[in-house]
């Protein structure tokens, strides 16, 4: 297994890489084509994922893009729209997949850190208007929200929403890339969040280090119909038991180590805002991203990334005065002690950089 070049790489959790058990694993699959349907490690995971998350069926794509955006082709026609909170993924990182791959049009409300009220999606469903407005399809959720700061989504938001949604006969679709992450700091099972639900897709290649893949959930139906809409997304599959297994074995060994992560950026948070008040509010760390407000201690967040890149320290900007920290596998106590030491310096410098 290479070596990262950092001391710390809090880039994303994306980075996570396969443990030696993981990939042999992946070497001892048993594979066949998943076109046709005859990869049996594949079906495996697709079958497992479905019922942790309390839906009938499951589908593998390679990304959790494009897992979204079948998510979306489903419920929503073209002309019609998906409405969803300003900083969402399926909105603000997927590159205008939705309009582009399916002619759908969004809306979005602003909320603190992504969280996610029911009345804030009640405000801006249309529905019942015939051809006189665009109709509402959609409401999305994300669950932990990235650009948030991994904000855990209320249970009770959720299900108030889906009561009004039902009411409307608009579906809902969890983009659960961090469910997991979100399970283990709040104690809600998977099924829990995932019941709410019309579709669900959940990461594999994020903190629960598998290489790559994500996995959509929904009726059996529904994952027949994305089948064919993931072929014409250029998804299709042939030997995909190797990526498959390991998501199988991500599920078993890495999904409670999560905690660890959680407690290593709060450990970290909490050091930081000790070095410098007001950098980070430590009420919003409830999983493994942290959010900086560098500016409190007088730097740009392109300065701040450059200076702590340096040290061998590699993090995000995510806005003018925003820099975020991301605790993932690949991320022990020790690399955690070399992120403090080098974040709560730079923190703690009383000149301030243009």
């Amino acid at each position: 297994m290479t070596t990262t070049p950092y001391r710390a790489d809090l880039l994303s959790d994306t980075l996570t890489r396969p443990t030696p058990a993981m990939r042999e694993a992946m070497v001892r699959a048993e594979v066949g084509d998943d076109v046709f349907g005859e990869d049996p490690t594949l079906r495996a995971l697709e079958e497992r994922v479905a019922d942790l998350l309390g839906h009938e069926a499951a589908l593998f794509t390679p990304s959790g893009s494009m897992a979204n955006q079948l998510g979306v082709r489903l419920h929503v026609r073209p002309g019609e729209e998906l409405v969803g909170d300003s900083l969402a993924h399926v909105v603000r990182a997927e590159l205008g997949a939705a309009a582009v791959l399916s002619g759908i049009s969004s809306r979005t409300w602003v909320s603190a850190r992504g969280r996610f009220r029911a009345a804030d999606a009640a405000s801006l469903m249309i529905t019942g208007v015939g051809p006189y407005q665009v109709c509402t399809s959609l409401v999305i959720v994300e669950n932990t929200h990235n650009f948030g700061g991994g904000t855990v989504q209320s249970l009770d938001e959720i299900r108030a929403a889906r009561g009004l949604t039902r009411e409307r006969g608009v579906a809902m679709h969890l983009d659960g890339a961090r469910l997991f992450n979100a399970s283990i700091a709040s104690g809600v099972p998977v099924g829990d969040y995932g019941r709410e639900f019309d579709t669900v897709s959940i990461c594999l290649s994020k903190g629960l280090g598998a290489p790559v893949g994500s996995v959509l959930v929904g009726s059996a139906d529904a994952m027949a119909e994305s089948r064919i809409w993931r072929k014409r997304f250029g998804g299709g599959m042939r030997q995909a038991g190797v990526l498959a297994a390991a998501g199988l074995y991500a599920l078993d060994h890495h999904v409670d180590r999560l905690a660890d992560d959680h407690a290593r950026a709060r450990r970290a948070a909490t050091a930081m805002a000790e070095a410098a008040p007001g950098s980070v509010d430590l009420d919003t760390v409830e999983t493994n991203i942290v959010l900086v407000d560098v500016a409190a201690a007088g730097w740009t967040s392109a300065d701040f990334v450059a200076a702590a890149l340096e040290q061998g320290v590699r993090t995000y900007a995510v806005g003018p005065a925003s820099v975020r920290l991301v605790w993932h596998l690949d991320v022990d106590d020790a690399a955690t002690d070399a992120a403090v030491d080098v974040l709560t310096q730079l923190l703690g410098r009383a000149a301030v950089h243009a």
